[in-house]
């Protein structure tokens, strides 16, 4: 892939590394009332960030030799509750995602539009079974018997459900996801064992997700998104399905993550700057 421009990662570095830090402190989603400033200013400043966000993953895209569209945004609604998500929502982000599951299972029963879900947190099997009825892309799947617990019960329930396996590309012991030399492994079981490219019901594997390693600089993170990129092209060769997907990259490394293949990119904070306390 061709090497993006260090400006355009710096200038996505510095901009949101504070912001975020400040975020992931915060357990609860924040309400209208605890906003920095009033509704109407919320609501302009949220779709102001929205189309900042997009000029700035389309940048980074062309700057990769890539088109714009080849990249679709989920937007991190965790800091938020149903309210100000909805005002994401108008304001034209339609691609949702929620690290909770029960998070993501009450604003699906809520929100209007044509709301597309993906579960990007942690999930515990216990909680499969009522995530399914939201309908959403799970990214997080990081071991086989979670994988088999969305097949079997998508299976019971007569859907299709679209899955990445989650690989820790850091080998940081704190980082959830699937050992490298396990991905092989895990996708080749389901693929031998059931028909899971079908369209019949039961989980579909789609792709790949993971998560920089913890204090990385954005040229360390692109190495390791780059580690992600390859397991994918070797993968799909391995295992003879297609693998589209790459999920990676969030608010301070997403021009690493598009300049090596990401077709998803997990940004939260910096669409609701200025908005949160």
């Amino acid at each position: 892939m061709p090497d993006m421009s260090r400006s355009v990662k710096m200038r996505s570095w510095y901009l949101f590394s504070d912001l975020s830090k400040i975020l992931s402190m915060a357990a609860q989603p924040i309400s209208s009332e605890q906003m920095r400033c009033g509704i109407e200013e919320a609501k302009s400043r949220i779709a102001e960030n929205w189309h900042e966000v997009r000029a700035s993953v389309a940048d980074a895209a062309r700057a990769a030799g890539r088109d714009a569209d080849s990249v679709r945004i989920v937007g991190v609604a965790k800091y938020v509750d149903a309210t100000i998500t909805q005002w994401l929502v108008d304001a034209g982000c339609v691609e949702l995602g929620e690290n909770r599951p029960q998070s993501l299972i009450e604003k699906s029963g809520v929100l209007d539009g044509p709301i597309r879900w993906h579960q990007i947190g942690h999930l515990q099997r216990n909680k499969v079974r009522r995530l399914l009825s939201a309908e959403p892309v799970i990214h997080s799947v990081d071991s086989q018997r979670l994988l088999d617990e969305i097949h079997c019960e998508a299976s019971q329930q007569a859907r299709s459900v679209d899955v990445l396996i989650e690989v820790n590309v850091s080998d940081e012991d704190a980082k959830t996801g699937l050992p490298i030399e396990q991905a092989e492994a895990v996708l080749r079981q389901l693929v031998e064992s059931r028909d899971s490219q079908s369209g019949e019901p039961g989980a579909r594997i789609i792709g790949l997700m993971a998560m920089a390693g913890w204090g990385t600089t954005p040229d360390q993170a692109q190495r390791q998104f780059a580690k992600l990129r390859g397991l994918r092209d070797q993968l799909q060769t391995a295992v003879g399905i297609p693998l589209p997907e790459l999920s990676m990259g969030m608010s301070g490394d997403y021009p690493a993550a598009i300049a090596e293949g990401a077709t998803l990119v997990r940004i939260g904070s910096s669409l609701f700057s200025g908005v949160l306390p």
